[in-house]
């Protein structure tokens, strides 16, 4: 079974600004010769992480990693103004463009296969391929699903934590209800729904809870980010049309592509990936049996790396 790739110092870290107030925090490492790859991380507003790095072998890879708008080590924390997914595109453009990079692979789970999707349908020919795991679609029926009416029914005792900020009243749209509190004046409210709002995605997202994940969701940083800018998205539909990605999938028909997803994702259930990969047949889609949806589950580690070897063997004559 492949494991992450020993810890990859970074070889250059700097701040890029993208305008509309917002300044990106952004990092390479690995090969300065190597494949390049994007790491598009997850939320929107979880924020890299430094085992993100060690997918890749860094004799292979030219590794970039950024905190998207408002999250991370980007600034302005948790800000939701000029903060969309359009937004978040040319900011990937902008970052390539900056490094001089013509072409790269992009990685991205979660949050971020929605976003490494929207990008590579806008700019396909600035992608070499995709690696997409736990396939989030963005549509009202995968948000209802997690947010108000679906996953309570597998985890009720970690909804009770997630619905305890919200008065009774108010629970027939628990995102409504949250966003009113992570966007309004009241301090403690506003932390008391992010910390339910991020915790409850931490607790969800493995098959065999990880203690780190759920410290990770749970710290006031990058609660505060996931819960408001997440919230932000999902009242707006992520800024994209209904159905858009599959709509938009012949654009991408070129590109190759590897889904690869947790048969047991609570999180971002199997349904989305499945859908993707009917409508994008030239994906290789890879159902891991025993896991759920988080990029710690060993199943998943296991997949990805293997995945990324196999770019690496099948890219290096494009380098």
């Amino acid at each position: 079974m492949h494991t992450l790739f020993p810890a990859i110092r970074p070889n250059n870290r700097f701040s890029l600004e993208v305008g509309g107030g917002h300044r990106l925090f952004v990092e390479e490492s690995g090969s300065p010769e190597g494949i390049p790859v994007v790491f598009v991380h997850g939320g929107p507003g979880a924020g890299c992480e430094a085992y993100h790095r060690c997918f890749f072998d860094p004799d292979e890879y030219r590794i970039v990693l950024f905190d998207q708008r408002g999250c991370g080590r980007s600034t302005p924390h948790a800000s939701l103004e000029n903060n969309t997914t359009a937004d978040l595109v040319g900011d990937m453009e902008a970052i390539r463009k900056h490094l001089k990079i013509d072409r790269w692979l992009v990685f991205g789970g979660s949050w971020g296969s929605t976003l490494g999707l929207v990008y590579a349908e806008t700019h396909p020919q600035r992608v070499l391929g995709l690696i997409l795991r736990g396939i989030f679609l963005c549509r009202p029926e995968e948000i209802r699903w997690f947010y108000q009416e679906g996953a309570n029914r597998i985890f009720p005792d970690y909804w009770q934590d997630f619905i305890a900020p919200v008065p009774e009243s108010e629970r027939g749209n628990m995102l409504q209800a949250h966003y009113r509190r992570l966007t309004g004046d009241d301090e403690l409210a506003r932390m008391a729904s992010a910390k339910a709002w991020s915790i409850w995605e931490g607790r969800a997202s493995n098959l065999h809870q990880v203690r780190s994940v759920v410290d990770f969701f749970g710290s006031p940083h990058t609660a505060l980010s996931l819960a408001r800018i997440e919230s932000h998205y999902f009242m707006n539909n992520a800024f994209l049309e209904l159905n858009q990605i599959l709509r938009d999938v012949n654009k991408i028909e070129s590109i190759p592509g590897v889904i690869i997803q947790g048969r047991y994702d609570i999180v971002c259930p199997m349904e989305s990936a499945w859908a993707l990969h009917q409508a994008w047949p030239q994906s290789r889609m890879y159902v891991v049996p025993d896991a759920g949806h988080s990029a710690k589950e060993p199943g998943i580690i296991d997949a990805l790396v293997h995945t990324t070897n196999t770019f690496a063997k099948e890219l290096a004559p494009q380098r």
